[in-house]
Order: structure tokens, then sequence, then C-alpha cells
């Protein structure tokens, strides 16, 4: 270190003293030149980095650093400097040192060359260290949107140096900007027209040259708007049509579904696949309904029309109508229908129809509204007749009729009784008169009645000419209400008063009041003002009172279609004005006044002019339709149950919630159950009673009712059921047909019919009777059947031939037995099968018999089961037969004795001991010293406790019963194995004769009963030229026993059992030959008896038929 400054300080020394002397430069030097300027320079903390800078120079110039305009201490300054300058003159760092308060590295920098010649300096060139923080700005957020909108998520990412760019991960892929849809700008992620595939987990990445920072993941989530897979569409259908809207929409999340109904109220019956069903449709149905399917992303709809063809209804039909001559009257026809339907009128008989809005030209004084309403000026008695309105449409058409009378305002009116009866108190014996003046054209006629009852003859009555009632010599029966009774063919009226006989004071009015007495009649009254139920009269009064002054005033009031008579509508009236109030509307009155005072009424005023009350049409009295409507559906009326008055008719009721002023009526609807529905109209909006009548008996009957006003409805009631009373069957059952069958073994024939007309049932048929009933010369034949009243046929089985028979059938219901049918007769012959049954037919027939085909199944069942039984007996016999090797011939009775102990001690334990003791292990061995039958006897004592063991194999019990040594040889050689069959073979064991038994023969195989000290044993005896083998067995007991005998030789079986009755020979027959059979002492057999029946028990030791032993 010390060398080199010394040698830089000489270089110097030199050239000061170059330049103190005036030394020249040699002409080959150069001052020095940059050539290699460094460049600015961005480098993470930490990592090395070089600053290039490259000079040119003679002599070579010496390079320097400088950072911020002070020079850069380097390696050859410091060895520790972290900062090399290289021969070249660039400058290294080994690494960047960087920190929030010291950074050295950090500046800008400038090379310097410099030689004697000059210096050159660089550019300046920028170190800066690059950072990269870890908290972005902004982290995406979530974002959810439909499918196919533009979805846009934005970050802003972390600082750093130099900036980082930006870019987007998708579930850890990088987000390809390839695809036109995507767009990176800045810090945004633009997903134009998104697709269901574009939802996932979304990192934003900020990246420089330190590295990479991942913002915490955002979701975008891309839901499907609603989009609809069914949608409703327009229909059009007939009036109580069932209409289904569909409505299926598709979404993520799945949308929910609901209506909407553009006017009017929306039917509640909408079903779980979301369609709308609208049952029984009316023409308020119509409109416009809308499926609305919406989630969480949007919303869509579809709508359907719906068109309800409803036929044409008259439902204001014109009334007949009796007018005077140059009057107007007007017949109204209100109909409705969908589409509404066109109406015009024809007078019946002409051939001119009358259109709304016609000329006057041409229809003269006949004109037709808008609405429907015929109107006729000027009245001529020619217009007399029915008029017709007639409603059509694409639906239908309907028509109506009314009449028009055209006659004098005179005609049609009831008589007025001017003056009639007063009440009086008369004296026995005295005179009554009883006035009735009347008037009317024509003339009426006068009648009295007593309390109700028509007056007959009698010689103290007398009617006088002018209508007066006399009754001479009055007795105190006399007393009573007599009414005048003044009728014509236009109607009639009464007037009554009170007559009272009786001995004790005098007469209240002795006689009638005297004309001047009693006030004059009004002037003619005269209407001021009309409504739909009420008419305001005005008169004038008479200047005449009378004997005194006028109280009250009485009006009476006549309507053709209200009655045929005069009623009064009010009384005590003070004024000279009133309002009639409670008529009917669109209905002609006429009224008349009477004045009363003190002495009584007055004569009537005259006839007033005819004045109908106002109609309730809507339109004519400017009413809402909307208001009535509403109204009207806000009107309940609950029935009342029916109640059955006779077998055709009931009786309704109901009560209503709520009034309304526009309830016109009620409108009775009643059906057969399932048909079609009838109307019957209750005009009287305060009725709440009506009997309906003409109906079917024995008929289940649906009624509802609503309240109506002209053409509108209010809301049906509930729906109830109601029967007619039941009647029988007014009709006998149709087509009633008789024919023979083909039955084997019986003369059959097959009764068929159809049931009675359905309007004739008279209820519901419950059961048919049919009678079938021969006759022959001496008997009387009776085959009597019923059926139920869904069957419409049966057979009738057993019936004699050579006899005709009367066939009659008849329906039944609850109330008896209806009407028969016309007896339908048939003769069965003599010998119907052989005639006319085929013999093929005949067995076609056995076999279609259910016994039949049960018994051949049983057959069948019972062959199988057998057949599997012998298959298991013959697989059991092979295994059996491979425990034997030898078989067994005579054995001496010491031999035979300890054989039997050894059988039949193990026999009796394991019937008397547990099955593991003794059947694995048995303890002893009895020796027998009594008689074996004795034995046998005890052995077979009941047990509760008795249990079977199967037995051990045979040479097991052989070792068993043998303990004290080999048995002794039995006598005879051991027959050779057993030779095997194929057929079957069938022993019998028969009782022999006495004799027989009494000696059986000696070359026989028998059994033989020794005397009770010794065992019973098997004698075998050969037989070499019998083809017919018997043995004999002797039985003997003093009870009867049982004796079961099982004999095994080769693939043979011989067993046989049975009722043993005392002693005797039975013997055993095999035809088949000479067979070996062998020892089978494992099996024995008995059979429980009660205690009072001994069983004997027998075992077949050793038989051998062979004629080689």
């Amino acid at each position: 270190m010390e060398f080199r400054l010394t040698l830089d300080t000489l270089l110097i020394f030199i050239a000061l003293i170059g330049l103190v002397f005036g030394s020249r430069p040699r002409l080959e030097d150069a001052p020095p030149r940059i050539v290699e300027h460094p460049s600015d320079l961005i480098v993470s903390k930490g990592e090395p980095a070089t600053l290039n800078c490259k000079a040119e120079g003679r002599p070579s110039p010496m390079v320097e650093w400088y950072k911020d305009s002070e020079r850069v201490e380097t390696d050859r300054e410091d060895p520790r400097s972290h900062r090399m300058l290289l021969p070249s003159g660039s400058l290294f760092f080994l690494r960047i040192v960087h920190g929030r308060r010291s950074k050295p590295d950090e500046g800008v920098y400038v090379c310097v060359a410099r030689n004697y010649l000059g210096e050159a300096v660089s550019r300046n060139a920028s170190l800066e260290v690059a950072i990269l923080r870890d908290d972005f700005r902004q982290t995406p957020s979530d974002v959810v949107v439909a499918a196919g909108e533009p979805a846009v998520m934005e970050c802003i990412p972390p600082r750093g140096h130099p900036e980082p760019t930006i870019s987007w991960k998708r579930n850890n892929m990088k987000v390809n900007d390839h695809d036109e849809r995507i767009t990176i700008r800045g810090g945004k992620l633009m997903i134009s027209n998104t697709r269901k595939s574009d939802a996932g987990m979304f990192v934003c990445v900020g990246t420089n040259m330190v590295g990479e920072r991942d913002s915490d993941p955002a979701e975008l989530v891309v839901f499907e708007r609603p989009m609809f897979v069914k949608r409703p569409v327009n229909q059009v259908v007939l009036a109580d049509d069932t209409v289904d809207f569909l409505c299926e929409a598709h979404g993520d999340p799945a949308p929910t579904i609901r209506w909407r109904r553009e006017e009017g109220v929306l039917p509640r019956d909408i079903r779980s696949d979301h369609s709308l069903r609208l049952t029984q449709v009316r023409a308020e149905d119509e409109g416009t309904y809308t499926c609305v399917s919406e989630n969480s992303v949007g919303k869509a709809e579809a709508s359907g029309s719906l068109q309800v063809h409803v036929p044409p209804q008259i439902v204001v039909r014109p009334r007949d109508q009796i007018t005077g001559q140059g009057r107007t009257v007007n017949f109204l026809c209100g109909t409705k229908g969908n589409p509404p339907p066109a109406v015009f009128w024809q007078k019946e008989g002409s051939q001119i129809l009358l259109f709304p809005i016609q000329e006057a030209a041409q229809s003269g004084r006949f004109s037709v509204s808008l609405s429907g309403e015929l109107t006729i000026t000027d009245v001529h008695s020619e217009d007399s007749g029915y008029y017709i309105c007639q409603a059509i449409s694409v639906a239908g058409s309907i028509l109506t009729k009314a009449l028009l009378e055209v006659e004098t305002s005179s005609d049609r009116v009831p008589p007025i009784i001017r003056q009639g009866p007063a009440n009086q108190t008369l004296a026995p014996g005295s005179t009554a008169h009883l006035q009735c003046h009347v008037m009317g054209n024509p003339l009426p006629s006068i009648q009295w009645e007593k309390d109700g009852q028509r007056i007959l003859g009698d010689e103290r009555v007398s009617l006088m000419e002018n209508g007066m009632f006399q009754i001479t010599n009055l007795q105190e029966t006399d007393s009573g209400a007599y009414t005048c009774v003044a009728s014509s063919s236009s109607g009639e009226t009464t007037w009554s008063g009170v007559l009272t006989v009786k001995e004790s004071g005098g007469s209240s009015v002795p006689q009638a009041s005297e004309p001047f007495q009693l006030p004059g009649p009004p002037q003619k009254p005269v209407v001021t003002d009309v409504t739909r139920n009420s008419v305001t009269l005005t008169w004038q009064p008479n200047a005449h009172e009378g004997g005194a002054a006028v109280t009250s005033y009485i009006i009476e009031a006549f309507s053709q279609s209200a009655g045929s008579t005069w009623q009064t509508v009010a009384d005590l009236v003070k004024l000279e004005k009133h309002t009639v109030s409670g008529l009917f509307p669109n209905t002609i009155y006429l009224f008349i006044v009477r004045a009363v005072n003190a002495y009584g009424l007055s004569d009537p005023s005259p006839i007033s002019e005819p004045v109908r009350t106002q109609d309730v049409s809507p339109t004519g009295q400017g009413v809402d339709h909307r208001q009535v409507q509403r109204e009207l559906g806000e009107v309940g009326v609950h029935l009342q149950e029916p109640v059955t008055l006779t077998a055709s008719s009931v009786q309704v009721s109901w009560t209503v919630d709520r009034q309304s002023q526009y309830i016109q009526g009620y409108r009775l609807l009643y059906r057969p159950s399932g048909g079609t529905w009838q109307l019957q109209d209750v005009k009287a909006p305060s009725e709440r009673l009506v009997v309906v009548a003409d109906l079917l008996t024995g008929t289940e009957y649906e009624i509802k009712i609503r309240p109506y006003f002209d053409e509108f409805q209010g809301k049906d009631s509930q729906l109830l059921l109601v029967r007619t009373a039941a009647e029988v069957p007014s009709a006998p059952p149709r087509a009633v047909t008789v024919v023979t069958v083909k039955l084997s073994n019986s003369s059959s024939i097959s009764v068929s019919w159809e049931p009675p007309p359905a309007d004739m049932q008279n209820g519901i048929l419950q059961e048919y009777k049919v009678w079938c009933v021969g006759n022959d010369t001496q008997t009387r034949y009776h085959i009597n059947t019923t059926v139920d009243g869904t069957v419409l046929s049966t057979v009738l089985k057993g019936l004699l031939p050579g006899i005709l028979y009367q066939v009659e059938v008849a329906a039944v219901t609850s109330a008896g037995v209806g009407i028969h049918s016309q007896p339908v007769s048939i003769l069965i012959s003599e010998s119907p099968q052989n005639h006319n049954v085929s013999l093929a037919e005949q067995i076609t027939d056995v076999v279609k018999q259910p016994a039949f085909i049960a018994g051949i199944g049983g057959a069948c069942w019972v062959i199988l089961m057998g057949f599997s039984v012998w298959i298991y007996c013959r697989r059991k016999k092979r295994k059996e037969l491979s425990h034997y090797t030898a078989s067994f011939n005579y054995t001496p009775a010491g031999t035979l004795h300890t054989l039997y102990d050894a059988i039949f001690t193990h026999h009796l334990m394991l019937l008397y001991h547990n099955i593991k003791e003794v059947c694995c292990n048995p303890p002893y061995h009895i020796k027998y010293s009594t008689a074996l039958y004795k034995r046998i006897i005890i052995f077979n004592r009941r047990s509760d406790e008795e249990e079977w063991c199967p037995p051990l194999p045979e040479r097991t019990y052989l070792i068993e019963g043998c303990e004290e040594g080999p048995a002794t040889p039995l006598r005879g050689d051991a027959s050779s194995p057993a030779t095997s069959y194929s057929h079957q073979s069938t022993a019998t064991l028969t009782p022999s004769p006495r004799e027989e038994s009494r000696h059986p023969p000696h070359n026989t195989a028998r059994l033989h009963h020794l005397d009770g000290q010794q065992l019973a044993w098997y004698d075998m005896t050969k037989q070499s030229n019998s083809k017919s083998h018997i043995m004999y067995v002797q039985t003997h007991s003093g009870n009867s026993s049982t004796v079961v005998i099982l004999i095994t030789g080769g693939w043979w079986h011989l067993n046989w059992g049975g009722r043993a009755r005392g002693n005797g020979w039975y013997q055993i027959h095999q035809p088949h030959g000479l067979i070996p059979f062998h020892l089978l002492p494992t099996s024995h057999y008995y059979e429980p008896f009660s205690p009072q029946q001994p069983r004997l028990i027998l075992m077949v030791m050793a038989v051998n038929t062979s004629s080689s032993n």
C-alpha cells in the first residue's frame, strides 16, 4: 500500500516537472476516451451487480468512480469493501447493500478516466435497488355475474421498484389473455360474455425483478339466468273445460317460479310441477297469465293468453208485455258469451230481420240498440205477436221470444170495488145490509163469502141488483167476516167487513154511511219519479171532504206481472205525495188513491197512467260493472242441508252472510251427479227457500247456489249432495235373452239382459231377481236366483229335460222389486248333451273344470313327492348296505340270545337315556333271562322323557353286543354279496287259513315262537325251485299288537305293517324269484299306542332265501 502511494506521488511529480520545464507530449500519446459508458442499473437487494466502464488512451488511463459526486471507495483502498474495481474499469458489487436508513450503494455513478493528457467522464448511470412489498394495495373481491354478462376483477399490486407488473391465475393456472374475451389492463381483469366455465378462484400476481406476490384468492361465480324449458302458450278453449298452462325453467341457482295474472284474480291451483291449472273455465277467466321465473341473477317472464269461447246465453229474457195503441214498448234481451254474440230480432212469421243500428228508413217504428233492446214506437194493434231475440257467435246460438199484446188501457184491469161492506154490530132478529158497489170492464160478477166459505142459498139471504147483500132475521150464528168478491176475466178484487150479532148493546153502525158523509175521490195520481223498485206519486184532494175532514189516504196498485188483483201498497198516508217502494223492477204498475175520513173511504181516484219501474240493467242505470262484480263476489251464500219432500222434489234453503244492493236474485244450479247443470232462478232477493221439482227418483243430485245481478254472477256456495227417495223401477229390464249352454252332466241355460232405461230406474239398482218356472202336467219347478245390480247375466243349472221353462227378470232398488220382464220360454231337450254336444266338446268342458285342474295338480304333486321319497330311500339304502359284508342264517339259541342281548339292550338304552350318553357311550348291556315278549312289553311303557337316538353303525352294535368274544358262526355259509335288481318288488302279508297256520310248509322261511323261556328266532329254510317265495311269521300276544316287518335284500325292500289279532301265522309273498335278504338290525319300527294297547316289535335278524345257502 505504501509502495502504491509512493508510485502515484512519483508519477505526479514527474508530470509537474514536465509542465514546469515546458516539455511536450509525445506524438503517439492520446488523452483518455470513454468507449463504453455505464448504463442505469436496477438490482435487487443482496444481489451482485456490475457498472460497466471502458476507457482508451495512451498511456492507459486510470479509472475512478464517483457516486453522487463523491469518490467511490473500492477494494483497492479497502480490501474489505464489497465494491471491486475490475481491470477493465468496471465497478463490481459483490452484493448490493440496502437498508431502511442506510442505502450506500444506491445513487448516480460516473466513471472518470485520467492520464497525463487529461481525463474523460462517462455519462451518468443510476444504480437503483429493486423492492417489492408483500401487501397488495387493493386485493380482488368476489364477483357474481350472470352468464353472458361482463365480469371485472380489479387489484392494485404491492408497492415496489420497479413498478410490478400484474398477471392473473385461475385455479392455479395462468390466465391466457389471448382469448379475445379476456382483457388484462392495468390492474383489471375483464371477461366479456362470461361463461359457466369461467367460474373459479382467481389470484392477482404482482411481479418485478424481486419476485412475485400473490393476492388473496377471489371467487368468480357465474350464475345462469332463468331459461324457460316449457313456457305457457296461447289457448282457446270452451267454457267448463280444464286448462293447463305449463311453465318449467332452469337456472343457477334454481329459480323460483310464480304466476301473475295481468287482470283479475289469479286461481290458486298451482301444481307441484309449477304448471297452472284452471278447471271449469268461464269467460271471467280470460286474460293473460304470466309465468315469472327468478333467481339471484335475473328474472324471466313468459306469458300465455286464455280465450274462453262461451256459447251465447240469454241473461235478461224479454218479458211478455201488454200495452195500448200508440204507446212505446221495449223488449230487453241481455246476452252474454265469448266472443260476444251478435243479437238481432225477428217477428214470428216475418222474414224481416232487425239488427242493431239499422237505418230508420228500413226498420221504421222498430229499432234495436247495441245492447240488444228492441224498441217499438207508436204501437199498432197489428204489432201483436211473438218477437224472437236471437244471439249467435262462433261458439253457438240461442234464441228466446216474448209476446206483445196490444189492448186499451182499460183492458186487463181487475174490478174496482168502489164501496165495500163495513164493520157492523147488530141485534138478533134484525136485518143486515152489506154493500158492495163495483166497477170494471167487463162488468164483474159479485159473490159473497163468510169466513172464507162461499155462502150457499138460504131463504134469509138475498143479493140485491146493486150488489147489496141482505140477511134477515139475524142469528148469533150469522156473526163472522163477510167478503165481497168481484171477479171478471181480467181478475178479481175483494173487500171484507165483520158482522157481529149479539143481544146486549145497540148497533154500532146500524146502516151504511150516507154518500155525502164520505169524502170525494182524489184526482188522478201523477207519477213524478221512478226507480228500479219505487214510484213517487202526487195527487190533488177533492174539494168535497164529506161529513168530516180527510185524515189520510190509501194507495192501491195493480201489476199484471205481480198478480190479478188490486193490492194496498200504502195506507195512513198524510200528504198528497208519497213514494211507493218495494216494487219489482222493469214492471208496469197502475195506481189508484182513496181518501179516508171518520165515515169511511172515498171512491177510488181515476187510474193513473201505466208506469214501468226502471230496468236493472247496469247499462241503463249507469252502474259500474266492476263495482257490481266486486260486490257480488263478496256475498257469501251458504246452503243448508236439503230436505227431501217427495220422490221427485227437494226443498233447498240458504243463508246469506253479506247483503248487497246488487242482488237481483239467486240462481240455483242442480244436476244428477256428473250430469248437466240445470238452472232455477229465485227472483226475489229476500227469498231464502225454494222447492226443486221434477227430479228423477232415487237419484243423487249436486246442488249449489249463487247470487246474480243481470248477467253478473257471484261466487258459488258450497256443493251439497241430496238423494231423492227411491221407488221401485218403473220399467223392466230390457233385451232379456235365454239360451242353452253346454255344461257336462247338467242341463243349463244362460240368461242375459240390459238394465231398465236410466230415467225409469228410480234409484240405484241393488240387484236383479231371475225367476225360472217350469211346468209339466203334474209338477211345478222353480229355479230362482238373485245377482248383484252390476251383473247383467247368470247361468241357471239343474234344469230338467223335456220341461218348458219361462224366465222373467226384474230390477230391485231399495224401495222393492220393479216390474217383471215379459216371460221368455225355453224348452230343454231330452238329451241335450248327446244331440248337441260332441265328445270332444264334453272332454273340453271337463278339462276346463276347476276341480279337474286341481285334481291333476294334486296328483302331480303326490307323484313328485313319492318319487322324491323313493330316490331318498335308494340313496339311504346304498349307504346302509355299504356297512354290511355278510348275511346271517340260522343261529343257535344261545348265540342268538347273546346277539339279541346286544341289540335290544342297546336299543333299550337309546330310548331311555340321554342321546349323548347312550349314543356315544352306552354303559352296560342287560342279559335277559326271561321271555323276549315280556321284555318288549316292558320296553313299550310310555315315558314323557322318551327320545329317539339314531343308531350307530351295525358293525359297532355287533362288537358291543359281543363283549365276551366273537359271535358264534351262523349255521351255513355266509351268503354271497347281494345281487342288485333294477325292478321294483311288492311284498304282501296276508293271514293264512287256520290249518296252514298250524302247519306251515317246512321249506318256507318262517319265524317260530318258542316257549316263554327262549328268545324268538328266525328259522331260515332253503328253497331252490320255488318261484313264489313265502315267508311265514307267527305272532303271539295276549292283546292285539302292531306288527311292523322290514326285510331288506340287495336293492329290495319288503315291508309290512299292520294289526296282528292274537295268535296266528302271516305269510309274506315274494313272487319275483330268489333274493338274498340281509340283516338290518339297526332299523326297528314301533308305533305309539295308548298304555292300554301294548305293542310288539319284531325285527328280522337273518333272512336269506338264496338257493345256495
